[in-house]
């Protein structure tokens, strides 16, 4: 079993397509969540949902959200684009994306089980990056039973053990916070090949009814913030 692990797509329809067009060696398309808080949302859903039981599903904390009160926590979704995404979604659409599973474990070619989670095993928006130091990652994975456990939320790739386990950002399709541009991904069995789809997705999100600027930042200035915001949280 090969899994094609396609993180945070966020309603970007062009750079999604341009992913589905290279993993056809893949057994399985794992989507991990945040997969239409963005300019497309019902497209996007319904691109993805038209790949049928290839597709296995988790849902992100930007899914989660929109059936939530508004709340505008630091580092959430705005309530503008939280408006925008679900009054382009039917009611069953929305009811599809609030219903996915947390997370889920398969059995990948080479690799034994792989827990995929969106954040953590621990929940939908606790942040880890590359630099998180071992001893919180260690406590982070901390009874988890899988040797290797594959995330996104921070839109940065990496791959990096603590401990005994393997923890691997898969980036993100549809807003990579990355050097160059693309879409990021990753195609797991026998081993974890991280992956960059080369697409530019700006001229089609410019062009489309998304309000707001759509977010951009470097990987070292993505992960600085997301240190800063954790030391903050203490």
């Amino acid at each position: 079993m090969r899994v094609a692990a396609l993180y945070d797509v966020h309603g970007n329809l062009p750079a999604l397509e341009a992913v589905l067009a290279e993993v056809e060696d893949a057994d399985l398309i794992l989507v991990g969540g945040d997969v239409v808080a963005g300019p497309f949302p019902a497209e996007t859903l319904e691109r993805l949902r038209a790949v049928g039981k290839r597709a296995w599903w988790i849902r992100g904390n930007a899914d989660r959200v929109l059936g939530e009160p508004d709340d505008e926590r630091p580092g959430g979704p705005p309530a503008e684009l939280l408006a925008f995404v679900r009054s382009r979604l039917s009611e069953e659409q929305l009811a599809f994306v609030l219903g996915l599973p947390e997370q889920e474990t398969i059995d990948v070619e080479g690799l034994g089980a792989v827990r995929f989670c969106h954040a953590t095993p621990r929940n939908d928006e606790e942040i880890v990056t590359r630099i998180t130091p071992d001893k919180r990652l260690v406590e982070v994975l901390s009874g988890v039973e899988e040797s290797v456990v594959v995330a996104g939320h921070t839109h940065v790739q990496f791959d990096r053990m603590a401990g005994a386990t393997r923890f691997v950002n898969a980036g993100s399709v549809g807003m990579p916070y990355e050097d160059r541009p693309g879409a990021y991904w990753a195609l797991l069995g026998p081993d974890v090949e991280l992956r960059r789809t080369d697409v530019d997705t700006s001229e089609a999100i410019a062009a489309s009814d998304f309000p707001g600027d759509w977010p951009t930042a470097s990987a070292d200035e993505a992960t600085e913030f997301f240190e800063q915001s954790t030391r903050k949280r203490g």
